[in-house]
């Protein structure tokens, strides 16, 4: 404890609440699923694949996104096409007793860092970031992840390949879609 603060005290402000899983039948699975595969889809195109009213398609689809299932619609950006084709993973441990939770809104702050995740183990944060080149690298590390107050040490983990882009979002959804076999199902377990 560092000046009468704890070192995980203010994380719950930071990072991700807990939250209690959807109820999802096969419908919602189906809907989740062509929507990853295409989140332009139309809900009339929706309505037609699944055989339903466009108006049952839209409620389930207002449901899914008010439990927060569906968060929004966006599009997927080729770093490496728009100039930043570096990514690095960086492992943050902190100052013994000091505070995570003004580390972590620093971090959030730099728009080079995507996510950062808080881990068990011998660090603390993970955080993963896209670079244009190691000249951007080294700017970014010297001048503004190592100036955090609480930051310790790092680890710089630059990848040098990555697999090829898979639907990820499609295919999990397909195997909980899989196991639900006609019951509800609710946060990984049919």
């Amino acid at each position: 404890m560092v000046d009468g603060i704890a070192p995980l005290a203010g994380l719950a402000g930071v990072v991700a609440r807990q939250v209690r899983p959807a109820v999802l039948d096969a419908v919602d699975l189906t809907i989740l699923q062509l929507l990853a595969s295409d989140a332009r889809m139309s809900r009339r195109s929706l309505a037609r694949t699944l055989s339903m009213s466009p108006p049952a398609v839209g409620e389930r689809i207002s449901r899914l996104e008010r439990a927060a299932v569906i968060r929004g619609y966006t599009i997927d950006i080729g770093w490496p096409e728009a100039g930043f084709p570096v990514t690095v993973f960086l492992t943050i441990t902190a100052v013994q007793g000091q505070s995570l939770a003004p580390v972590i809104e620093a971090l959030r702050r730099l728009p080079e860092v995507t996510d950062v995740s808080l881990v068990t183990g011998a660090i603390d944060l993970l955080a993963r970031l896209v670079v244009r080149d190691h000249n951007h690298l080294r700017e970014l590390l010297l001048e503004r992840v190592w100036q955090i107050t609480g930051v310790q040490r790092t680890e710089t983990l630059v990848t040098l390949a990555e697999m090829q882009p898979k639907q990820f979002a499609v295919q999990l959804l397909d195997s909980m879609r899989g196991s639900c076999d006609g019951r509800a199902h609710q946060g990984g377990a049919a």
